[in-house]
């Protein structure tokens, strides 16, 4: 099954599909019991190239296609949500911004070091700014030639671990016509008033890292503007239109794999004399399962596909992560429902599977504003 892909992209899903069930399989469980950030497993990532995918070779990343970093993100959450969401975080949101609008001093500053051993964080979320992108309460006031940040951000992956070296900001840095200005602003974590806190006791993703950002009259040069004063939400929300496809693929992955193991467990559990597989009321919930999976898998990957032909793809990634979130939540649920107790168990991945997916309906858009988003473009 290799869905149109090339020779590069078969043997990179290979690649990382190794690497998934050697290195992250073993640890998925623990690291998710305990909320544990894997510094050692993350620094195993960059080492495998899987930060910085899509980087440029001269700045240290592989320089592949989209599809190929998506595929890279559907294995992972095949295996576990917390690592696939750490990559995709770094990878899109975290990287991309400066990838695409950074300077070459920017560029040069920052993206060997996040190809390697470092992340970064995307703060856009605040208590008033989610959907509502321009809800961003958050400021930054010219004084003395020096950009003045005050505020905070919330939800931010990524942006709170001993690797991070920084985030990507919103702020409203003025005003025009009467409406509010934005500015993207890079700042770095160890920056003079710029607090992050992680923020854990999570339902899902509890070995990933999230957190809360706070700026107390931070202090920023010009050279931590990202494109230029007032392009900072331009930045985000076209940042977004990427994120979304990551986002997409986890819920690809995690249905690939939640499906793999009521199928796997279908086979073995024997009651009335036969393999329960055998029973057309759950044959027929696993056809259901592989049929819905083979469709969203399309969907996502012609999107990717858009992406990397410079084809506008905004309303097919709304699409994608739409369509393979929803896709993601009703495989979990049929594949408890397949496995019974045992699905309701941590002794057993299913019980994490069914935890994870549930984010994947809120971030980056949720439900209704994809719906909202994916209703504009087809003219409603």
């Amino acid at each position: 099954m290799n869905f149109g892909l090339n020779e590069k992209q078969i043997e990179f899903r290979a690649e990382v599909r190794e690497f998934a069930e050697r290195e992250v399989k073993p640890v998925a469980a623990f690291n998710d019991e305990h909320e544990k950030f894997d510094v050692e497993l993350t620094k195993k990532m960059g080492d495998a190239g899987l930060l910085g995918i899509c980087v440029p070779k001269e700045y240290g990343g592989r320089e592949l296609d989209t599809l190929s970093y998506i595929i890279a993100v559907e294995e992972l959450a095949r295996i576990d949500g917390s690592t696939a969401a750490t990559i995709a975080a770094d990878n899109s949101l975290g990287i991309g911004p400066i990838k695409e609008y950074g300077t070459k001093e920017q560029k040069e500053r920052y993206l060997p070091r996040l190809c390697k051993d470092h992340l970064w964080g995307f703060g856009l979320t605040e208590e008033t700014a989610g959907c509502d992108s321009r809800g961003t309460k958050s400021t930054a006031r010219l004084v003395d030639g020096q950009w003045v940040v005050n505020g905070s951000k919330i939800f931010i992956t990524n942006s709170a671990t001993p690797m991070t070296l920084g985030s990507t900001i919103q702020v409203v840095s003025g005003e025009s016509d009467g409406k509010p200005e934005f500015t993207a602003f890079l700042i770095e974590n160890d920056t003079p008033g710029f607090t992050q806190r992680p923020m854990d006791r999570k339902m899902m993703w509890r070995a990933s890292n999230t957190g809360e950002l706070k700026f107390n009259d931070v202090r920023l040069s010009n050279e931590n503007v990202l494109g230029k004063p007032g392009q900072g939400s331009h930045i985000m929300l076209a940042t977004l239109d990427g994120g979304r496809l990551s986002i997409g693929a986890m819920g690809l992955g995690c249905a690939q794999g939640a499906y793999e193991m009521a199928l796997d467990y279908s086979k073995r559990r024997v009651q009335f004399g036969k393999p329960i597989c055998k029973f057309q009321a759950v044959s027929f919930m696993l056809a259901e399962m592989a049929t819905k999976i083979e469709a969203a898998r399309e969907l996502l990957y012609k999107a990717c596909r858009m992406k990397d032909a410079h084809l506008p793809f905004g309303k097919e990634a709304a699409m994608a992560k739409l369509y393979c979130s929803t896709v993601a939540a009703e495989v979990c649920d049929k594949a408890v429902q397949v496995m019974g107790g045992h699905g309701l168990l941590k002794d057993f991945d299913m019980e994490r599977f069914y935890r994870d997916q549930r984010i994947l309906q809120i971030g980056e858009g949720t439900s209704e504003i994809l719906k909202l988003v994916i209703s504009r473009y087809i003219g409603c």
